[in-house]
């Protein structure tokens, strides 16, 4: 009986001419940087040059974080990517009572312009791309960051990164949301009109597969329901008055990679090729930018053990490999302790150096897509590409994706498949090596060398508070109100509410104040619970 893939369909145990049935290179593959894309989005891929390798950070305080980025590049990172603590990514300050206990525990704490300042201080961001990991508040972060590049003397015009300013997924998995689903398309939307007019450098979305996956969603899934949300965004900008061409080239996309290689390589091509095809197709794009799917890759959290951490090593590099092969524009590797804690030093230094390995020391960059023409992958990228196709069928048949978020399809059907896998590992079905197979006995258990992880000062917490009452003392009162008078205004009609929001934010107003101000207009969103 032929084995089944994480999507559920077969893979048979021996591919060979005829597979896929009536497969034509042309149509399915292309060349490579070439439309469908399914060979890559570069013609050169990385015999020019390897992806952008970050590594995902951020605990405790500013000056904390701070120190570990400047190690990181010191390291040969070529790329940061910023992680925000749970109050932060819910609009609430660090002195905030819905704050308390959680405070630079999960990544860094950032309240205020301030803070930003002290997170990259010593770091130019004219020579730097940032990643930044936040969702609802993603255009307060993104003002922030733009105001202290200004300090700095760095033009808007040469910043670059991404920010993830995907909210519709954290209905679907995460949970970190703020404002309504509509407020919150149009809050992104002015990002959108936003860069593209002050900061045309920046990639405005990153579409997150990533945490769909991290919730249960098999890969045909997180491709499906990703692309979902992709189509909303596009829909939400053209609504707004955009022409698709005008935003749809810095659009980007987050997928995990897991260690199933071979169908997360065909995840990725399969993603491409439908990606491609919708926006020239249905949105009728005509810059080819505008059909290319560009995504950055983590490998899968998930999938680590608190059990013999240092297995961990070696899932990560397969991940990564599956990454690589599949194509990704950047990449982060997690390391090897993040089911215990927040990475050490030496975890997070390991992390790079497996991306630094395939990078330098194997031949997979010597070449574009290794794998194009393999039987075994040509099927499993057709299988996955159809498997996705017909949920994004059931998507658009509830009305697309935010109805679809609404009446919890979404949610449902991944919470139907973490179930099955978690069965699975129960039951022994599924090996997780080192939990339920390979496990050590009491005596090889007692020869392990002791792991000592990363601990978060508690004292973060009332380090944060007090820089805030620092900054309200001595800031314009005055100002900040007119800001967020502004704000509001901005919040009520349908102008940019980018605009008095930076304006605000350099007054220095707070995350906190900001957030409020939209909440007092837009109001909070409250799930409907369905049973």
């Amino acid at each position: 009986m032929p084995r089944r893939s994480e999507s559920g369909f077969p893979i048979e145990p021996l591919y060979g001419p005829g597979a896929p049935a009536g497969w034509d290179p042309d149509t399915r593959l292309g060349r490579p940087g070439e439309y469908p894309y399914t060979r890559g989005v570069h013609p050169s891929m990385y015999t020019g040059r390897p992806w952008t390798m970050r590594q995902y950070a951020g605990f405790g305080t500013a000056a904390e974080s701070n120190a570990r980025y400047r190690r990181l590049i010191a390291d040969g990172g070529t790329g940061l990517s910023v992680a925000f603590d749970l109050p932060t990514q819910m609009g609430y300050d660090s002195d905030a009572p819905p704050a308390a206990g959680e405070v630079g525990r999960v990544g860094v704490a950032v309240d205020s312009v301030e803070d930003m300042a002290e997170l990259f201080d010593g770091i130019p961001l004219g020579g730097v791309s940032t990643s930044m990991t936040i969702n609802a508040p993603a255009a307060l972060l993104l003002l922030l960051y733009q105001l202290v590049g200004e300090a700095q003397g760095v033009a808007p015009s040469a910043l670059t990164g991404t920010v993830q300013n995907d909210v519709l997924k954290e209905y679907i998995a995460r949970g970190t949301y703020i404002f309504p689903p509509q407020p919150s398309l149009r809050l992104a939307a002015d990002v959108f009109r936003y860069c593209r007019a002050e900061v045309p450098r920046w990639n405005t979305i990153s579409v997150s597969g990533y945490h769909m996956a991290e919730a249960g969603a098999d890969p045909a899934q997180e491709i499906a329901f990703t692309l979902a949300n992709g189509i909303a965004y596009v829909r939400t900008a053209l609504a707004a008055g955009m022409a698709v061409d005008e935003f749809a080239p810095r659009l980007s996309f987050f997928f995990v990679a897991r260690t199933t290689l071979l169908e997360e390589v065909a995840k990725f091509r399969a993603a491409r090729r439908i990606w491609a095809r919708i926006m020239r197709e249905e949105f009728g794009a005509r810059d080819p930018r505008s059909w290319m799917l560009r995504f950055h890759t983590q490998t899968a959290g998930v999938q680590l053990t608190a059990q013999q951490p240092e297995v961990n090593l070696v899932r990560v590099s397969v991940q990564a490999l599956a990454a690589v092969l599949g194509g990704t524009q950047s990449l982060h590797t997690n390391g090897f302790d993040e089911a215990i804690a927040l990475p050490t030093e030496k975890a997070a230094r390991l992390a790079l150096r497996t991306q630094q390995v395939l990078a330098h020391e194997t031949d997979v960059t010597a070449t574009v897509d290794p794998f194009a023409g393999s039987y075994a992958v040509e099927s499993l990228t057709d299988a996955v590409e159809a498997a996705a196709l017909a949920l994004m069928a059931r998507v658009e048949e509830r009305g697309g994706a935010v109805a679809a978020i609404e009446q919890g399809f979404q949610k449902a059907e991944i919470e139907r498949t973490a179930y099955r896998v978690q069965r699975e590992t129960d039951s022994g079905e599924r090996t997780v090596v080192g939990v339920n197979r390979f496990r050590l006995d009491g005596h090889e258990a007692d020869e392990e060398e002791p792991y000592r992880p990363l601990r978060v000062d508690p004292a973060v917490e009332q380090r944060q508070a007090d820089r805030l009452a620092r900054l309200r003392a001595e800031r314009s009162d005055l100002a900040v109100a007119r800001g967020l008078d502004a704000l509001r205004r901005a919040a009520e009609g349908t102008s940019n509410v980018l605009y008095p929001m930076k304006e605000a934010l350099a007054a220095r107003a707070t995350v906190g104040e900001v957030c409020d101000a939209l909440r007092g207009v837009w109001g909070t969103y409250v799930p409907v619970e369905r049973f």
